[in-house]
């Protein structure tokens, strides 16, 4: 879940004047969307396959594709910075996959590339696969690691980032320079 936290940042600082609410809940299930491979566990697809867990659903290319799709479909005013937006929110889930302890990696370059790829630091702990191992006291650590390394420095740079633009907006009505 902590996937919808970087398209839920996107939205914060981008604001609904440029991204209107279709966009930004196609973004949030957009940055879930990936694991949605699992699926193919059931249909005896191995989990190192290209369509296995963390394959191809993960690549910037499907990202790439899912955000064009989805563009045409909703046609918002904006389509550059919907299209962006929708590709940022679903290439971020492969990115973050790549920062886990656990796992093979994600597939970032299919399908030019099929190796996994983890980045250098690996620090937040990796989900268990299924809601009854996640309800446990692993699933506890990863809330608390995801927590630690997804969810505080998008909370701190939305912060940041937001406070400068009031910040900006008051000197520039002091200094006379506001629209």
């Amino acid at each position: 879940m902590s996937h919808a936290a970087v398209p839920i940042a996107g939205a914060l600082l981008l604001g609904r004047s440029r991204l209107p609410v279709p966009v930004i809940a196609t973004g949030i299930v957009f940055a879930m969307l990936p694991d949605a491979d699992v699926i193919g566990f059931g249909f005896g697809i191995d989990y190192a396959d290209s369509w296995g867990h963390r394959g191809a659903s993960h690549s910037l290319l499907f990202a790439a594709i899912a955000a064009l799709l989805a563009v045409a479909l909703i046609r918002p005013q904006r389509y550059v910075t919907a299209g962006l937006f929708l590709f940022a929110a679903m290439a971020s889930h492969g990115l973050l996959d790549t920062l886990t302890n656990g796992g093979l990696g994600a597939a970032l370059f299919w399908p030019w590339d099929e190796t996994r790829h983890f980045a250098p630091a690996t620090p937040i702990a990796v989900s268990p696969i299924g809601i009854s191992d996640f309800m446990s006291m692993r699933g506890m650590k990863v809330l608390q690691s995801e927590a630690m390394w997804i969810w505080t420095p998008l909370i701190l740079l939305v912060g940041m980032i937001l406070g400068l633009k009031q910040w900006r907006m008051r000197w520039l009505r002091q200094n006379g320079m506001a629209r």
